[in-house]
């Protein structure tokens, strides 16, 4: 068995199993302190026998390199209390097997390419828009990684001032692609929470720009196969035919794809493995990891 933990913002999502049509069990809980968290984490995967490997996709910035004294931590994260975090050596520690560690749009991105909407792909996109804005991508079959890891949900977008005056929420840099379109940002600049807000609500529009021009400057510089939109501000069903319009519209016919042209339902699309990629991007890192050391 594998053991996969999402690490969010907001909630933390544990898992035993190998694959989405064998999970024996699964536990959600708050992602409060550092300690706590991880101790509930802990004790979830110590009613288990036979684990293999642990895979962790989490919220980051992260240390993704294997020779730095912080990998496995959580480096420069706005999250009150959760800069410079260990989350592997814990791990480690109390279970004495291998664990694989990358971003969660990078394990959400590596669920979809094994068991959904990007099966067949070698390159591709996953970003999730909630809490935050994070994208994760596999080029040429491989995650990518390079420099750091993909931060694009702090890609800097053209921002129309006369008919958005929102300077944004994102504590580094304002106006970033997650400062204007992640789920706290919505709540800031309209002043509730949006799952309130009806499908006609003048932030939907204005959403579905955000993150069109998000999705148009990925396409320009990667080429990707598919981009999947996941989170939870992708569950208002009204919001991708609008982002996929927007893109079509923003792009001008300059790319004169199939995909983009004619099927843009089809290359745009949501999660394969709905809420789930995330936590079965974890199982799949550990499994990875354990292919790795075999």
């Amino acid at each position: 068995m594998y053991a996969g933990i999402e690490s969010g913002g907001t909630k933390w999502v544990c898992a035993i199993g190998t694959g989405p049509d064998n999970i024996i069990a699964t536990e959600r809980f708050p992602t409060t302190r550092p300690d706590e968290t991880i101790r509930n984490a802990i004790a979830f995967f110590r009613q288990f026998t036979g684990i293999k490997a642990i895979g962790v996709g989490t919220f980051g910035p992260v240390d993704l390199k294997v020779d730095s004294p912080t990998w496995g931590y959580i480096t420069t994260t706005p999250k009150t209390g959760w800069q410079f975090a260990d989350l592997v050596g814990p791990l480690k520690k109390e279970f004495g097997v291998p664990v694989g560690f990358d971003t969660d749009v990078n394990a959400a991105a590596l669920g979809e390419s094994r068991w959904g909407a990007a099966q067949g792909l070698d390159t591709f996109v996953y970003f999730t828009i909630g809490t935050g804005i994070g994208g994760g991508a596999m080029v040429n079959g491989k995650l990518l990684h390079g420099l750091l890891h993909p931060e694009m949900g702090h890609m800097m977008l053209r921002h129309d001032w006369e008919r958005d005056p929102f300077a944004g929420a994102c504590p580094f840099h304002g106006d970033c692609l997650e400062g204007m379109a992640s789920g706290p940002a919505l709540e800031k600049r309209w002043g509730a929470r949006a799952e309130t807000f009806p499908p006609d609500h003048p932030a939907w529009d204005l959403q579905a720009h955000y993150l069109a021009l998000g999705v148009v400057n990925t396409i320009s510089i990667l080429s990707p196969q598919r981009i999947i939109l996941g989170g939870g501000v992708m569950s208002q069903q009204h919001l991708l035919p609008k982002i996929q319009r927007e893109v079509q519209r923003l792009l001008q016919d300059y790319l004169k794809v199939p995909q983009i042209l004619d099927h843009i339902a089809e290359y745009i699309v949501t999660p394969g493995l709905k809420d789930r990629a995330g936590v079965l991007g974890a199982i799949a890192l550990a499994e990875l990891v354990w292919e790795k050391i075999k």
